[in-house]
């Protein structure tokens, strides 16, 4: 059997979790995928995974290869990458990790003229909010919202989040409108979950001080998506990035608030694990949209706060 096709199976089992999403990846039959990872095994004379009914757990010899297999694996897919590009075309799999809201709502675009630009290029997408291990799943690239940790990864920063105070005209006419920070203790928020302290909403003032208020939870929801249709209906009040609300404001089912006041401006990174080769289709999607998104956001133009 082919020790390079070995190597790829048990590469691809490692990196998706179990042997039907290996097979799916590599577009052959699940027996197949077990063959070869077992020929891998025989042949080494080492047990590279544990089995169970339930989940599939690397020993620590096949952790070791993996590592130094993804490397190999790396390198040969850069050559072929590189031999592509020679002749104007590169090719391969991009494994790209996004935030679910703004993956669905503001990423099908670049990654369509990307994909037209450089038709031989397949994406691999994992739209979810869970911060995942970009060497363990071997996920090529992620767009992160938030104030980096330090980390061996490498980062690039992309643009800048804003947020927004906002609600619907229905509940202003019903609950008034806050002219303060401090009279939304007296209003109903919807709060987002999925952070660490979701009901602390932080801003500053005219002078720049930072300062916070702790807001009443009226509902609480780990979808923004969810949120903003909560806000537009009138349930409440929400802090919302502009990418999430700012349809709905340019429609007028939203009005944002509170702008005298400065909200939460995070970070948005294209963070990718640092390897010895950085593939030409990783490096050309990140140039593609450091450009795409630079200069005035368009979710930003819909709300008038730039």
């Amino acid at each position: 059997m082919n020790p390079f096709e070995e190597l790829q199976a048990f590469s691809a089992v490692v990196e998706t979790g179990s042997f039907t999403a290996a097979a799916e990846r590599l577009d052959i039959a699940k027996s197949a995928v077990s063959r070869r990872v077992t020929a891998l095994e025989e042949r080494l004379g080492v047990q590279l995974l544990r089995r169970t009914t339930r989940k599939l757990n690397l020993t620590e010899t096949g952790r070791e290869l993996y590592e130094r297999g993804a490397r190999l694996l790396s390198d040969l897919d850069e050559i072929e990458s590189v031999v592509s590009q020679q002749h104007g075309e590169v090719s391969g799999v991009l494994r790209v990790a996004l935030p679910l809201s703004f993956g669905v709502s503001q990423m099908c675009a670049p990654i369509a003229q990307f994909s037209e630009r450089h038709p031989r290029v397949r994406f691999d997408l994992d739209l979810n909010d869970r911060r995942i291990d970009l060497v363990e799943e071997g996920v090529d690239l992620a767009i992160r919202i938030s104030h980096l940790p330090d980390s061996s990864l490498v980062a690039r920063k992309l643009f800048d989040v804003r947020t927004v105070i906002c609600g619907a005209p229905a509940y202003f006419e019903r609950r008034g409108m806050p002219q303060t920070p401090a009279d939304l203790l007296e209003h109903d928020c919807l709060v987002y979950g999925n952070l660490a302290d979701p009901a602390r909403w932080v801003y500053s003032d005219a002078t720049g001080k930072r300062l916070r208020v702790d807001v009443p939870r009226a509902m609480t929801a780990t979808s923004g998506d969810f949120l903003c249709a909560a806000a537009s209906r009138g349930l409440g009040i929400a802090m919302q990035p502009t990418f999430i609300v700012g349809k709905a404001i340019a429609r007028g089912d939203l009005v944002p608030i509170l702008t005298d006041y400065q909200w939460p401006v995070t970070p948005a990174y294209a963070v990718y694990p640092a390897t010895r080769h950085l593939s030409s289709r990783v490096r050309k999607l990140i140039d593609f949209l450091a450009d795409y998104f630079s200069g005035d956001l368009p979710w930003d133009q819909d709300c008038e706060v730039c």
